[in-house]
């Protein structure tokens, strides 16, 4: 059996067995796999370590180490999350949220201006989606194309379930997007890591990292707002702080782009800042140093 059909099969069965679970039970687990992993000292843990060094440098080794294992915890608590929020109701997905400047998301969807939302990798993303949902905004967003396939479908209907249009990641994407915009809609984008030679270089702590394009660029060709969310757990749920972008001037559309990709960049730094322990990045996101560019 392949890898990928593994973790296929793995991920199915966490979606039904969790379920069963007592949440006590399930959480306490999936705590307990955290601990061991971060113990194990894998990849994955030293990816996140290293990339948590960058953030918060002045930390000992050991409390570099406790930094870590404290996300690990809330990694695998986001897919504890996901695997057993099918069951959650609509009560304990708005009443688990609290919102910083919810307006700046609020008043252009209720004024049929859209609004962009760019967000890195923390928290749980998905019950913030749910939240809004919940509340009969229309939300789309995009599901990157996975390996094996049923895994792929398996997530594109986890979103959809939750009440958004959730597109597949390919090349005609960014054209639907630029019309739900302009039909008033929210766009919600992941945009903390693109290694691609499509990604913006910017100045992200002590490095250069690679962002996507796409948040800036629907912006600056939609006139839609663009704000930033840092999405940070707390113990019944997730805090959710919002921060406006406004679009940097510049001579051409890529001067645009990129100088708006770098205060994306800069608002999430903030937050992961205060934060550190719910940002789940376990990849390279840095292209400096050992970097080096797939032909």
């Amino acid at each position: 059996m392949k890898v990928e059909d593994l973790s296929a099969v793995a991920y199915f069965a966490g979606w039904r067995i969790v379920r069963w679970l007592p949440e006590k039970s399930a959480y306490r687990l999936f705590e307990v796999v955290a601990d061991r992993a971060s113990a194990k000292r894998g990849k994955n843990f030293l990816r996140l370590e290293s990339n948590l060094r960058r953030v918060a440098p002045e930390l000992s080794d050991n409390d570099l180490r406790d930094l870590a294992q404290a996300g690990m915890r809330s990694y695998l608590r986001y897919w504890c999350d996901t695997f057993r929020s099918p069951d959650w109701d609509t009560e304990r997905i708005q009443s688990t949220v609290t919102v910083n400047d919810v307006e700046l998301l609020l008043e252009p969807v209720r004024n049929k201006r859209g609004v962009v939302v760019a967000l890195p990798h923390a928290g749980n993303w998905d019950h913030a989606g749910s939240f809004f949902c919940s509340q009969g905004i229309p939300l789309v967003t995009v599901v990157e194309r996975l390996k094996p396939e049923r895994l792929f479908k398996k997530f594109l209907e986890y979103r959809q379930a939750i009440g958004m249009e959730a597109l597949p990641l390919d090349g005609g994407v960014m054209g639907t997007l630029a019309s739900r915009l302009r039909e008033g809609k929210l766009v919600a984008l992941v945009a903390d890591r693109d290694l691609s030679r499509s990604g913006i270089d910017v100045i992200f702590f002590d490095g250069t990292a690679r962002m996507p394009a796409g948040p800036a660029l629907l912006a600056i060709r939609t006139g839609a707002d663009l704000i930033t969310a840092y999405v940070s757990y707390k113990s019944d749920g997730i805090h959710i702080d919002f921060h406006k972008v406004e679009i940097a001037s510049g001579a051409t559309e890529s001067e645009k782009v990129a100088k708006t990709v770098q205060l994306c960049a800069d608002n999430f730094a903030s937050g992961i800042q205060q934060h550190p322990e719910d940002w789940h990045m376990l990849q390279r996101i840095w292209v400096d140093r050992d970097f080096v560019e797939r032909s």
